[in-house]
């Protein structure tokens, strides 16, 4: 049987700080985010499509908005949660699936830079 793997990819620029790391806060920094959402489908539509990329992207970009240029500990959920690459990776992960439960969202991975990322898979 086919199936199809899609991936779609949006960043943004924000800062975050461990609130113990190695027992003891961790001074405030920036990264230069990047979320990638991956799908899986064995149907295409129609058109051909396995989901609409730009109803994808738009959603993605959403919710990264609401972290792009701030300082992640004081947005919600992180203002309780440390914002760890990887709770944030369930995060999107949660707000994706929300937005879209028809969407067949398989995974979020979020790089806090070009070579660190921590990929949350349900």
């Amino acid at each position: 049987m086919p199936r199809y793997v899609l991936r779609v990819r949006e960043r943004f620029e924000a800062a975050h700080h461990l609130r113990s790391y190695r027992g003891a806060p961790e001074p405030v920094h920036g990264h230069s985010w990047q979320v990638e959402a991956v799908l899986r489908t064995d149907e295409l539509d129609g058109e051909g499509m396995g989901f609409d990329f730009i109803e994808i992207k738009g959603v993605l970009g959403e919710i990264a908005a609401r972290l792009h240029h701030r300082d992640i500990n004081a947005t919600p959920p992180f203002d309780r949660l440390t914002p760890t690459t990887e709770h944030i990776a369930r995060w999107f992960f949660q707000e994706m699936t929300a937005r879209l439960p028809d969407a067949g969202i398989a995974e979020i991975t979020v790089w806090e830079g070009p070579d660190c990322s921590a990929t949350y898979i349900d």
